[in-house]
Protein backbone atom coordinates (compact mmCIF):
# COMPACT_ATOMS: atom_id res chain seq x y z
CA UNK A 1 0.00 0.00 0.00
CA UNK A 2 1.28 3.47 -0.88
CA UNK A 3 2.04 5.60 2.17
CA UNK A 4 -0.50 8.28 1.16
CA UNK A 5 -3.32 5.74 1.47
CA UNK A 6 -2.84 5.67 5.23
CA UNK A 7 -3.71 9.34 5.62
CA UNK A 8 -7.14 10.88 6.10
CA UNK A 9 -8.62 12.34 2.90
CA UNK A 10 -10.47 15.62 2.40
CA UNK A 11 -11.77 17.35 -0.72
CA UNK A 12 -11.16 20.95 -1.81
CA UNK A 13 -12.10 22.88 -4.94
CA UNK A 14 -8.83 24.79 -5.30
CA UNK A 15 -6.30 22.01 -4.76
CA UNK A 16 -2.70 23.19 -4.19
CA UNK A 17 -0.24 20.96 -6.07
CA UNK A 18 3.09 22.80 -5.91
CA UNK A 19 5.40 21.05 -3.47
CA UNK A 20 6.43 23.47 -0.72
CA UNK A 21 3.48 25.81 -1.30
CA UNK A 22 1.32 26.96 1.62
CA UNK A 23 -2.48 26.79 1.49
CA UNK A 24 -5.32 27.84 3.76
CA UNK A 25 -7.59 24.83 4.34
CA UNK A 26 -10.88 26.37 5.47
CA UNK A 27 -13.95 24.55 4.13
CA UNK A 28 -16.39 22.24 5.97
CA UNK A 29 -13.89 19.41 5.81
CA UNK A 30 -11.36 21.64 7.57
CA UNK A 31 -13.88 22.29 10.32
CA UNK A 32 -14.36 18.53 10.70
CA UNK A 33 -10.60 17.99 10.85
CA UNK A 34 -10.18 20.60 13.57
CA UNK A 35 -13.28 20.09 15.72
CA UNK A 36 -13.94 16.37 15.34
CA UNK A 37 -10.60 14.78 14.47
CA UNK A 38 -8.70 17.27 16.66
CA UNK A 39 -5.87 17.65 14.18
CA UNK A 40 -2.92 19.66 15.41
CA UNK A 41 0.11 21.26 13.80
CA UNK A 42 2.31 18.53 12.35
CA UNK A 43 -0.58 16.32 11.25
CA UNK A 44 -0.27 14.95 7.72
CA UNK A 45 -3.25 14.17 5.51
CA UNK A 46 -4.45 14.12 1.92
CA UNK A 47 -6.33 16.70 -0.13
CA UNK A 48 -7.98 15.99 -3.48
CA UNK A 49 -10.10 17.80 -6.05
CA UNK A 50 -12.30 14.71 -6.49
CA UNK A 51 -11.21 14.35 -10.12
CA UNK A 52 -8.02 12.37 -9.61
CA UNK A 53 -5.54 15.02 -8.47
CA UNK A 54 -4.16 14.72 -4.93
CA UNK A 55 -1.73 16.42 -2.58
CA UNK A 56 -0.17 15.18 0.63
CA UNK A 57 -0.01 18.08 3.07
CA UNK A 58 1.21 18.86 6.57
CA UNK A 59 -0.56 21.19 8.99
CA UNK A 60 1.67 24.13 9.86
CA UNK A 61 -0.71 26.27 11.91
CA UNK A 62 -4.20 25.43 13.24
CA UNK A 63 -6.84 27.99 14.28
CA UNK A 64 -10.49 27.54 15.32
CA UNK A 65 -11.93 27.33 11.80
CA UNK A 66 -9.01 26.84 9.42
CA UNK A 67 -5.45 25.64 9.14
CA UNK A 68 -2.40 26.55 7.17
CA UNK A 69 -0.92 23.54 5.42
CA UNK A 70 2.17 22.92 3.32
CA UNK A 71 2.25 20.63 0.29
CA UNK A 72 4.66 17.72 0.76
CA UNK A 73 3.86 15.71 -2.34
CA UNK A 74 1.29 15.69 -5.17
CA UNK A 75 0.19 13.54 -8.06
CA UNK A 76 -2.66 12.35 -10.23
CA UNK A 77 -4.60 9.08 -10.16
CA UNK A 78 -5.49 7.97 -13.67
CA UNK A 79 -8.92 6.51 -14.32
CA UNK A 80 -9.18 2.78 -14.97
CA UNK A 81 -9.43 1.58 -18.56
CA UNK A 82 -13.04 0.47 -18.02
CA UNK A 83 -15.64 3.07 -17.05
CA UNK A 84 -18.23 1.45 -14.78
CA UNK A 85 -21.76 2.82 -14.57
CA UNK A 86 -24.34 1.28 -12.25
CA UNK A 87 -28.04 1.85 -12.75
CA UNK A 88 -29.57 1.46 -9.29
CA UNK A 89 -33.32 1.22 -8.81
CA UNK A 90 -34.23 3.17 -5.69
CA UNK A 91 -34.50 1.01 -2.56
CA UNK A 92 -36.62 2.26 0.30
CA UNK A 93 -35.49 4.47 3.17
CA UNK A 94 -31.88 4.42 4.28
CA UNK A 95 -31.08 1.56 1.91
CA UNK A 96 -30.78 4.09 -0.93
CA UNK A 97 -27.98 5.80 0.98
CA UNK A 98 -26.40 2.43 1.73
CA UNK A 99 -26.47 1.51 -1.97
CA UNK A 100 -24.68 4.75 -2.93
CA UNK A 101 -22.07 4.20 -0.22
CA UNK A 102 -21.35 0.63 -1.29
CA UNK A 103 -21.15 1.46 -5.00
CA UNK A 104 -18.76 4.31 -4.26
CA UNK A 105 -16.58 2.04 -2.15
CA UNK A 106 -16.60 -0.49 -5.00
CA UNK A 107 -15.01 2.14 -7.25
CA UNK A 108 -17.75 2.80 -9.80
CA UNK A 109 -17.45 5.89 -11.98
CA UNK A 110 -21.12 6.79 -12.38
CA UNK A 111 -24.29 6.01 -10.44
CA UNK A 112 -27.66 6.39 -12.17
CA UNK A 113 -30.70 6.29 -9.85
CA UNK A 114 -33.52 4.60 -11.75
CA UNK A 115 -37.27 5.20 -11.35
CA UNK A 116 -38.24 1.58 -12.00
CA UNK A 117 -41.89 0.56 -12.07
CA UNK A 118 -41.56 -1.23 -8.74
CA UNK A 119 -39.20 1.25 -7.08
CA UNK A 120 -40.43 2.37 -3.68
CA UNK A 121 -37.59 4.70 -2.72
CA UNK A 122 -37.93 8.45 -3.09
CA UNK A 123 -35.59 11.41 -3.31
CA UNK A 124 -32.09 11.69 -4.77
CA UNK A 125 -31.13 15.18 -3.58
CA UNK A 126 -28.52 13.97 -1.07
CA UNK A 127 -26.97 11.19 -3.16
CA UNK A 128 -24.09 13.35 -4.38
CA UNK A 129 -23.23 14.26 -0.78
CA UNK A 130 -23.34 10.59 0.17
CA UNK A 131 -20.98 9.70 -2.68
CA UNK A 132 -18.57 12.44 -1.62
CA UNK A 133 -18.51 11.26 1.99
CA UNK A 134 -18.10 7.62 0.95
CA UNK A 135 -15.20 8.64 -1.30
CA UNK A 136 -13.44 10.16 1.68
CA UNK A 137 -14.10 7.06 3.76
CA UNK A 138 -12.74 4.75 1.05
CA UNK A 139 -9.86 7.11 0.21
CA UNK A 140 -10.59 7.39 -3.48
CA UNK A 141 -9.45 10.49 -5.35
CA UNK A 142 -12.27 10.31 -7.89
CA UNK A 143 -15.78 11.04 -6.64
CA UNK A 144 -18.33 9.12 -8.73
CA UNK A 145 -20.86 11.12 -10.71
CA UNK A 146 -24.42 10.73 -9.44
CA UNK A 147 -26.93 11.63 -12.14
CA UNK A 148 -30.50 12.81 -11.93
CA UNK A 149 -33.26 10.22 -11.60
CA UNK A 150 -33.49 8.34 -14.91
CA UNK A 151 -36.45 6.77 -16.68
CA UNK A 152 -36.49 3.33 -18.27
CA UNK A 153 -36.32 4.94 -21.71
CA UNK A 154 -33.17 6.81 -20.71
CA UNK A 155 -31.61 3.60 -19.43
CA UNK A 156 -32.30 1.97 -22.80
CA UNK A 157 -30.44 4.78 -24.55
CA UNK A 158 -27.51 4.34 -22.16
CA UNK A 159 -27.43 0.61 -22.95
CA UNK A 160 -27.05 1.38 -26.66
CA UNK A 161 -24.04 3.60 -25.92
CA UNK A 162 -22.24 1.04 -23.75
CA UNK A 163 -19.76 -1.60 -24.87
CA UNK A 164 -21.36 -4.04 -22.46
CA UNK A 165 -24.61 -3.79 -20.50
CA UNK A 166 -25.63 -6.48 -18.02
CA UNK A 167 -28.97 -6.73 -16.26
CA UNK A 168 -29.35 -9.25 -13.47
CA UNK A 169 -32.57 -11.24 -13.31
CA UNK A 170 -33.58 -14.50 -11.66
CA UNK A 171 -35.55 -15.66 -14.70
CA UNK A 172 -32.43 -16.59 -16.68
CA UNK A 173 -30.15 -19.59 -16.35
CA UNK A 174 -27.20 -17.84 -18.00
CA UNK A 175 -24.32 -17.46 -15.59
CA UNK A 176 -22.51 -14.15 -15.45
CA UNK A 177 -19.28 -15.86 -16.51
CA UNK A 178 -21.04 -17.14 -19.64
CA UNK A 179 -22.63 -13.77 -20.45
CA UNK A 180 -19.28 -11.99 -20.68
CA UNK A 181 -17.16 -13.14 -23.59
CA UNK A 182 -14.67 -10.28 -24.03
CA UNK A 183 -12.24 -8.43 -21.77
CA UNK A 184 -12.03 -5.43 -24.12
CA UNK A 185 -14.73 -3.29 -22.54
CA UNK A 186 -14.23 0.47 -22.30
CA UNK A 187 -17.71 1.25 -20.96
CA UNK A 188 -19.66 -1.11 -18.73
CA UNK A 189 -23.27 -0.63 -17.65
CA UNK A 190 -24.72 -2.70 -14.79
CA UNK A 191 -28.46 -2.62 -14.07
CA UNK A 192 -29.74 -3.43 -10.58
CA UNK A 193 -33.49 -3.79 -10.15
CA UNK A 194 -35.72 -2.76 -7.24
CA UNK A 195 -36.68 -4.90 -4.27
CA UNK A 196 -39.90 -5.88 -6.05
CA UNK A 197 -37.96 -7.00 -9.12
CA UNK A 198 -37.66 -5.82 -12.71
CA UNK A 199 -40.94 -6.16 -14.60
CA UNK A 200 -41.13 -8.38 -17.71
CA UNK A 201 -41.75 -5.26 -19.81
CA UNK A 202 -38.66 -3.51 -18.47
CA UNK A 203 -36.56 -6.63 -19.02
CA UNK A 204 -37.77 -6.94 -22.61
CA UNK A 205 -36.93 -3.28 -23.26
CA UNK A 206 -33.42 -3.70 -21.89
CA UNK A 207 -32.77 -6.83 -23.94
CA UNK A 208 -34.10 -5.14 -27.10
CA UNK A 209 -31.70 -2.24 -26.44
CA UNK A 210 -28.78 -4.70 -26.30
CA UNK A 211 -28.37 -5.69 -22.65
CA UNK A 212 -27.33 -9.19 -21.65
CA UNK A 213 -29.34 -10.94 -18.93
CA UNK A 214 -27.35 -12.84 -16.34
CA UNK A 215 -27.87 -14.72 -13.11
CA UNK A 216 -25.79 -13.45 -10.21
CA UNK A 217 -26.13 -16.64 -8.19
CA UNK A 218 -28.56 -18.70 -6.19
CA UNK A 219 -29.04 -16.26 -3.28
CA UNK A 220 -31.35 -13.30 -3.90
CA UNK A 221 -29.56 -10.21 -2.63
CA UNK A 222 -31.13 -7.01 -1.37
CA UNK A 223 -31.23 -4.34 -4.04
CA UNK A 224 -28.87 -2.14 -2.01
CA UNK A 225 -26.31 -4.94 -1.78
CA UNK A 226 -26.62 -6.41 -5.27
CA UNK A 227 -24.70 -3.60 -6.95
CA UNK A 228 -21.44 -4.07 -5.09
CA UNK A 229 -21.62 -7.85 -5.60
CA UNK A 230 -22.23 -7.37 -9.33
CA UNK A 231 -19.42 -4.85 -9.75
CA UNK A 232 -16.99 -7.10 -7.89
CA UNK A 233 -17.87 -10.14 -9.99
CA UNK A 234 -17.77 -8.32 -13.34
CA UNK A 235 -14.57 -6.43 -12.49
CA UNK A 236 -12.86 -9.73 -11.76
CA UNK A 237 -14.11 -11.31 -14.99
CA UNK A 238 -13.03 -8.28 -17.05
CA UNK A 239 -9.70 -8.18 -15.21
CA UNK A 240 -10.38 -4.62 -14.09
CA UNK A 241 -9.34 -5.69 -10.58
Amino acid sequence: MCIRDRFTLFFVEDLPTTVGAHYEFSNEDANHAIRVLRMQAGAEFMLSDGNGAWSQVKAVEVSKKSMQVQVIDSGFQEALATTITVVQALPKGDRSKEAIELLTEAGVDRIVPWAATRSIGKGTDKFAITAREASKQSRRFRIPEVTELATTAQICEAIKLSDLAVVFHESTTTKLSDAISSHNVASLLVIIGPEGGITPTELDQFVEAGAKVALMGRPILRSAHAGIAAVAAISALLKVW
